[in-house]
C-alpha cells in the first residue's frame, strides 16, 4: 500500500488498525516504542486514546478499546510478581460469586509502587512484607499464564485479620464457603493463624465448626 497516496483520515484508520494489530499479537499490552517501530508518531497515538480508540494503561503502555482479550490477560503480564490476594482470590477459590471491582494484588513492599499508577485496569495493591509473602503462597493458571494466588488457609487468615475492611457479606460468605470446603486443610490454617496472628479469631469464628 502506498501510504503517501491515502488522505489524512484513510491514514488515521490505517495506522489504528495497524496499532490494533500489534496490540493482538502482544496479548493486549504494547510499549510506546513498539508503537514507534511501526512508524507511527506519538501525537497520533496520544490524539487516538483522547478519543477512546486506545487505552493509555499506564506511562509508556496502551491498549485497544477493540481488543478481544480480557483483563486477566494485562494483569498476569503487568503482575507476574503479585499474588492475588483477598476478594480477587476468593473469587478465584468460587468464594465470593460476583468478581471484585477491581484486582487485590499482594507485592513487595520494597519494590516500585509508581506502576500502580495506572488508568485501567483498577488495581488495588496489597504493600507486603518480604517474609509474609511467602507464607501460604502458591500459583494458578491464569489466560496461559502462571500467577501467584495465596492459598485459601491463607486467605481466609487475612479475611480475619483486615475484616474491617472487607464488604460485611463478602466477609461472611468467604467464612461460610471455607467451612463447607471438602478440600481445607485444618492444619495449614492453624499454621498460617499463628503466624498471621489470628489464632484467637479462627478458633472462636471457625474453629467450632471444623
Amino acid at each position: 500500500m502506498d501510504v503517501t497516496k491515502l488522505s489524512r483520515a484513510e491514514k488515521k484508520i490505517y495506522d489504528l488498525e495497524r496499532i490494533q494489530e500489534l496490540i493482538e499479537e502482544n496479548h493486549g499490552l504494547v510499549r510506546t516504542a513498539q508503537i514507534s517501530d511501526l512508524g507511527i508518531d506519538y501525537r497520533r497515538v496520544k490524539a487516538l486514546a483522547e478519543e477512546g480508540e486506545l487505552i493509555r494503561v499506564k506511562n509508556g503502555y496502551y491498549s485497544a478499546r477493540s481488543y478481544k482479550g480480557n483483563e486477566e490477560e494485562l494483569i498476569v503480564q503487568m503482575f507476574p510478581d503479585g499474588i492475588f490476594t483477598m476478594e480477587t482470590a476468593l473469587y478465584y477459590y468460587g468464594y465470593l460469586e460476583n468478581k471484585p471491582f477491581g484486582w487485590h494484588i499482594a507485592v513487595d513492599k520494597n519494590k516500585s509502587r509508581s506502576r500502580f499508577k495506572i488508568d485501567y485496569p483498577n488495581v488495588i495493591p496489597y504493600y507486603t512484607e518480604p517474609k509474609v509473602m511467602s507464607i501460604g503462597a502458591t500459583t494458578i493458571e491464569v489466560a496461559g499464564h502462571t500467577m501467584g494466588i495465596f492459598t485459601k488457609e491463607r486467605v481466609v487468615c487475612d479475611c480475619l485479620k483486615y475484616q474491617d475492611k472487607m464488604d460485611r457479606e463478602d466477609f461472611k460468605k468467604a467464612i461460610l464457603k471455607y467451612i463447607l470446603d471438602e478440600e481445607k486443610d485444618v492444619a495449614a490454617l492453624m499454621e498460617i493463624a499463628r503466624e498471621r496472628k489470628v489464632t484467637g479469631k479462627v478458633q472462636s469464628m471457625i474453629g467450632v465448626w471444623l
